[in-house]
C-alpha cells in the first residue's frame, strides 16, 4: 500500500489524567528535597551515637526515594493502544498469515489435563480461518494421559468450534463457559437448546479424562485405536525418553472437518527427548523444541506462547496482534505483542493479591512507554523471523501472499519421521544456545569476588594475622550464617510476635584437659550437644553428595558438554566441601570424645542420601 494512502490499523493514546500525576509527582520531589535540606541543614555535629543514627535514618530515606524515583519511570506517561479489526478484515482478509499456537504444560499431576485441553480449545476456537492455525502442546511431562486428553478433545472440538462461531460465545474455553454461572434458559431458544447439547458432549469428554487421570492409566479401548501409545513402552521417566511426536489433527487432510464442514486446526502434540545427561533448559528449551519442529509441519509466520492454565478469554486477540504485526508504517518496529493476564475466582479485594492489576493495567503500559514492556511469558504474539534472529530494516514491507503460498508437501507420516530429529536433546549440542553462564561480561563478576576476598586477606595479613586464620575466618562465616545468625533471627522473630522470651545462657568456662589439648591443637570441637551440628552435618553431606554425583557425571557420562554444564556448580560445591574438612573429620575419622554424636553421623548420612535421591529421581 502506497504512502500517501496510508490508514493505521492501530492507534495509540496517553492515559488520562497525566497533569493531575505530574503535578503529585514534582509535590513529592519537592517534599523530599525538603526532607534531605533539613537532614543536612540539622546534622548533629557532636558525633556519637546520636550522628550515627542520624546518618542511618538518612541512609534509609535516601533509598527510599531513590525506589520511588525508579517506579516513576513506569508511571509517569503509560499508553494505550487501540486497534481497528475491521480495517485489517478490509486490506488483508485474504493473505492473513498462518498462526501457530504453542501451549506448554511440564506435570499433569499439577497441571491437570481437562484444564490443559480447556486452554487448547480456547486457542483453537480463534476468530480465525482455520485452516491457518496450527496447535502444539509441549507435554513436558511426557505422560501419556495427556495426550489421551488431547485427543478426547479433538473429538469435542468437531462440536465446540462451529458452536463457537455460530453463536459467537465467549469465552471460548468451554470449561469456563459452561461453569456454575451457565443458565441457557437465559439466552435464545435455539442457542439454549445446542448450548445444552454441546455441555452435554463435554461433560462427557470431562467423565473420560478425569476417570483415566484418577487411574493414572490410558483406556485400553484408546490404546488399541491409537498406536502411538505403544511409544511409552520405551519410556524410562519423565526424564529419560524419546521423542513422542504425534499429528492428531492434519488440518490438509480433507476429512479434518467440523460437523459443519469447516476444516479443523492442525492439532499437534510433542513430547520432546529428555535424557538424564542432558540439561533440558526448562520452558525456554521447550519453546526452541516447539519452533523447530513447527517450522517443519506448519511454519507459521505468527506464533502464539501461552501456558496451559492461561485460555483465551478473547477470541479476538489474535486479530488485534496482527493489527500491529501488519501495520505497513509501524510493524517494522514491534518484536512482539503480548495480552495482560487476567485471573478468576479475585476476591472484591484481593485478599491475596493475587490479580497483578497493577503490574498489567499501570506497569505495564508504562514500559511500553519506554521502549516496550519485558516479555511475561505468556499470552504474547511473536514474529517467527524475530524469534529467529530477523532484523528488519525501516523501510521493510512483508509479502504475506509470497509468505502464505509456502506448503508443506510431506505427508503427516513423513513429517514426524522427519521432525524427530529437531526435538532431540542433543540437537542443540555444539550451538551457541545455553553459552552465555562463557560471555566476557562474567568477567567483572568475577574481578569483584576475587577483589573482595583478596582484599579480606591482604587486610588481615597488613595487621599480623595469616593466611589459615583467614581460612579459619571465611569457615566461621559460613557456619555462623547457616546456624546461630539462623536461630537468633528465628528468636527475635517469635519473640517479636510474643511466643518466645529473650534468653541468656551462659556459655560453660571449665575445659577438661583433653579438649584444652585439642584446642591448642587447633582441633575443631564438636563432642558438646548443640542443635547447630545437626544443621552442619547435614548441609555438609548434602554437599558432600553432590560433588561426588557430579563428578561422576562428569568422568562417566560419555556425553559432551556436561563440564559446561557444571563447572561453575562444581567449583562452588567443591569449596564447600573444603571449608566443611573438619566436619567430615568430626563425622567419621576422629575417635576423640571432641567428635560428633553417632546419633547426628547418622541422621546428617540418612537425610543427605534422601535429598539425593529425590533429586535424582526428579
Amino acid at each position: 500500500m502506497k504512502k500517501e494512502n496510508y490508514v493505521p490499523l492501530f492507534e495509540t493514546k496517553a492515559a488520562k489524567g497525566r497533569l493531575a500525576y505530574q503535578v503529585y509527582a514534582a509535590s513529592v520531589i519537592i517534599g523530599l528535597c525538603s526532607i534531605f535540606s533539613y537532614r543536612f541543614i540539622h546534622l548533629p555535629l557532636q558525633g556519637g551515637l546520636e550522628t550515627w543514627t542520624w546518618i542511618g535514618i538518612t541512609l534509609a530515606e535516601l533509598w527510599f526515594a531513590l525506589y520511588w524515583l525508579i517506579t516513576q519511570f513506569v508511571r509517569w506517561n503509560p499508553i494505550y493502544r487501540y486497534t481497528f479489526k475491521d480495517r485489517l478484515s478490509q486490506r488483508y482478509e485474504k493473505v492473513l498469515p498462518k498462526v501457530d499456537l504453542f501451549v506448554c504444560t511440564a506435570d499433569h499431576t499439577v497441571e491437570p489435563p481437562l484444564m490443559v485441553v480447556n486452554t487448547v480449545l480456547s486457542v483453537m476456537a480463534y476468530d480465525y480461518p482455520t485452516e491457518k492455525l496450527s496447535v502444539y502442546l509441549s507435554d513436558d511431562g511426557g505422560s501419556e494421559l495427556m495426550l489421551y486428553a488431547l485427543l478426547e478433545a479433538s473429538r469435542f472440538s468437531k462440536y465446540w468450534l462451529p458452536f463457537c462461531k455460530k453463536f459467537k460465545v465467549e469465552p471460548r474455553s468451554p470449561g469456563a463457559y459452561f461453569s456454575t454461572d451457565f443458565k441457557p434458559f437465559n439466552i435464545d431458544p435455539i442457542m439454549a437448546e445446542e448450548s445444552l447439547t454441546i455441555k452435554e458432549l463435554y461433560e462427557d469428554m470431562k467423565k473420560w479424562i478425569d476417570n483415566a487421570t484418577k487411574l493414572g492409566q490410558v483406556p485400553e479401548e484408546a490404546r488399541k485405536e491409537h498406536k502411538v501409545f505403544q511409544e511409552w513402552d520405551l519410556v524410562s521417566s519423565r526424564h529419560d525418553h524419546p521423542t513422542i511426536l504425534h499429528i492428531i489433527t492434519d488440518g490438509r487432510d480433507p476429512r479434518a472437518v467440523d460437523i459443519e464442514g469447516q476444516t479443523l486446526p492442525t492439532l499437534v502434540y510433542l513430547a520432546r527427548e529428555k535424557r538424564p545427561q542432558y540439561h533440558h533448559n526448562f520452558k525456554a528449551g521447550a519453546l526452541n523444541a516447539l519452533l523447530r519442529v513447527s517450522s517443519r509441519i506448519s511454519n507459521g509466520q505468527v506464533v502464539l506462547t501461552v501456558d496451559c492454565d492461561m485460555y483465551s478469554n478473547n477470541s479476538g486477540s489474535l486479530r488485534d496482534a496482527l493489527c500491529f504485526l501488519m501495520d505497513e508504517e509501524k510493524s517494522q518496529r514491534i518484536a512482539f505483542v503480548q495480552f495482560p493476564q487476567g485471573f478468576d475466582n479475585i476476591t472484591k479485594n484481593d485478599v491475596y493479591s493475587g490479580s497483578l492489576r497493577v503490574i498489567m493495567e499501570v506497569e505495564l503500559p508504562g514500559t511500553d512507554a519506554n521502549g516496550g514492556p519485558l516479555y511475561i511469558g505468556t499470552g504474547s504474539f511473536h514474529r517467527r523471523d524475530i524469534l529467529c534472529g530477523k532484523k528488519y530494516k525501516k523501510d521493510y514491507q512483508n509479502d504475506w501472499w509470497t509468505e502464505n503460498d509456502k506448503r508443506v508437501k510431506e505427508s503427516a507420516k513423513v513429517l514426524v519421521e522427519n521432525c524427530r530429529t529437531l526435538a532431540s536433546c542433543s540437537y542443540e549440542e555444539n550451538t551457541e544456545w545455553g553459552k552465555e553462564v562463557s560471555s566476557p561480561w562474567v568477567l567483572p563478576f568475577l574481578y569483584v569476588i576475587a577483589a573482595k576476598y583478596a582484599y579480606s586477606l591482604g587486610e588481615l595479613l597488613w595487621i599480623g594475622g595469616t593466611f589459615q586464620e583467614w581460612w579459619n575466618d571465611q569457615r566461621m562465616w559460613l557456619y555462623k550464617r547457616t546456624t546461630s545468625h539462623l536461630f537468633g533471627f528465628t528468636e527475635n522473630i517469635l519473640k517479636l510476635l510474643g511466643f518466645a522470651k529473650s534468653g541468656f545462657i551462659v556459655t560453660s568456662k571449665v575445659a577438661d584437659e583433653d579438649v584444652s589439648l585439642r584446642y591448642e591443637k587447633e582441633v575443631m570441637e564438636f563432642g558438646a550437644p548443640s542443635p547447630m551440628f545437626d544443621i552442619l552435618a547435614t548441609l555438609s553431606m548434602v554437599n558432600l553428595f553432590s560433588f561426588f554425583g557430579a563428578l561422576k557425571r562428569v568422568f562417566m557420562d560419555s556425553q559432551h558438554g556436561v563440564l559446561d554444564q557444571l563447572a561453575l556448580q562444581m567449583l562452588l560445591c567443591g569449596l564447600v566441601v573444603v571449608i566443611n574438612l573438619p566436619v567430615y573429620g568430626g563425622l567419621f575419622f576422629r575417635k576423640d570424645n571432641g567428635r560428633m554424636p553417632s546419633a547426628i553421623t547418622y541422621q546428617a548420612v540418612i537425610i543427605a542420601i534422601l535429598a539425593h535421591t529425590g533429586a535424582f529421581l526428579y
